[in-house]
């Protein structure tokens, strides 16, 4: 179990309990899975009278629901006790998948409802749990995060709302901006990273991955993506390029200026592996662009590393770059809402992230230090030697 020594020398908050929305209960349930096996084990070690009551259960989840009026209004009902609970509430604003009807017409979910299917839970439990925590995976409105103009603030009041609803931690992955917890200086807000969780699904998945400057580059599809292509090249010790986006600022269509042209900075990607890492695939289509570049510059193979894999317009464009050899894999995580063709096809690679949200929500839970869980250093060198030694 991940971080037992520390748990043993520590006294959890409260009762831990998870409620799931819809959209997110079959990663809730893999999470409660791996906590249960997790509290299992540390009480294996420690004496009957040290165990704290509710500390360890066959299941730690919670029965909820939102139920929905003709109207399509709705209303929250968490269906058993939170009282005294340290409360974590998992949500996944990105599944569409879901519907509801309103006045016999039927609607797909959209972040905007999913947001105020948790506020209505947040509601149920306010003044009940002991302490509520958000477990938000991709940020609602993470990429509205700043102000250029006479623009809304919608993650910054996102956070604040929540926070002013009695919300006392929020637990997230690769925000597009972490910058936007400044909108909650004095709230809890977690930020975490799937490096190590990327690297070992490639190694499980390509039989020769090297993970050495002779055969392997990071690249950054835009200035965005600079810092998370930096952490990987230092970590693993080689080279790093970068693309930067060329826009016509005198356009805008869908809400954005169209990319021009993508140019690069960097060494030769010639005859190596060349990784290429983001936070999300949106549309996909500036990766792909950079993708087919990369190989056009005579790379060996292009993996694409993305928190989130959106695909806001479908696979017949990955399908087509994949069979024309200018991708060799996507790695998405297992964090949102996949589209269940994705799961089939054969250069998809998960990246299963529920031990690693088990293992973070027992650290907060416990009330100590993150930063062992954030910080997967050892791991990505003990992975890199066992690569080599193969």
């Amino acid at each position: 179990m991940p971080n037992i020594e520390l748990l043993e020398k520590s006294t959890p908050v409260a009762p831990v309990r998870i409620a799931a929305l819809a959209g997110c209960q079959d990663l809730a349930k893999e999470v409660d899975k791996k906590l249960v096996k997790f509290r299992k084990e540390l009480v294996s070690k420690k004496k009957p009278s040290q165990i704290p009551q509710g500390y360890s259960l066959p299941s730690f989840l919670v029965d909820s629901e939102i139920i929905r009026f003709g109207t399509g209004e709705g209303k929250g009902h968490i269906k058993e006790s939170v009282r005294g609970a340290d409360l974590f509430i998992m949500v996944d604003i990105t599944n569409y998948s879901l519907t509801y009807k309103v006045c016999g017409h039927e609607n797909h979910m959209s972040p905007d409802n999913h947001f105020q299917d948790l506020k209505r839970i947040i509601s149920a439990a306010t003044g009940k749990a002991h302490r509520i925590n958000v477990v938000m995976p991709f940020l609602y409105e993470g990429r509205q995060h700043r102000r250029t103009k006479r623009e809304s603030m919608d993650c910054a009041l996102m956070l604040q709302e929540l926070r002013d609803m009695g919300v006392s931690n929020f637990i997230t992955f690769d925000a597009h901006d972490p910058r936007v917890q400044n909108a909650i200086p004095l709230n809890g807000f977690d930020n975490f990273f799937p490096t190590y969780q990327f690297l070992k699904a490639l190694v499980k998945e390509v039989k020769d991955f090297k993970l050495d400057n002779d055969h392997l580059m990071i690249i950054s599809p835009d200035e965005g993506a600079m810092s998370r292509a930096v952490y990987f090249s230092n970590i693993l010790g080689v080279d790093m390029g970068m693309f930067y986006k060329r826009r016509d600022y005198s356009t805008v269509i869908n809400g954005k200026n169209p990319i021009v042209a993508h140019e690069f900075l960097g060494d030769s990607v010639e005859g190596k592996d060349v990784v290429i890492i983001d936070d999300m695939i949106a549309s996909g289509e500036s990766m792909l662009d950079v993708a087919k570049q990369i190989k056009e510059r005579k790379a060996k193979r292009v993996f694409i590393c993305t928190t989130y894999g959106l695909f806001t317009e479908g696979l017949a464009k990955f399908d087509e770059y994949y069979e024309k050899g200018w991708i060799d894999r996507v790695i998405t995580t297992n964090l949102n809402y996949r589209l269940p063709e994705l799961l089939t096809k054969p250069y998809y690679i998960e990246a299963n992230m529920s031990k690693y949200l088990a293992s973070i929500i027992d650290i907060i839970n416990h009330d100590v230090s993150v930063e062992k869980v954030r910080s997967n250093n050892e791991k990505i060198m003990e992975l890199m030697e066992k690569v080599n030694k193969r």
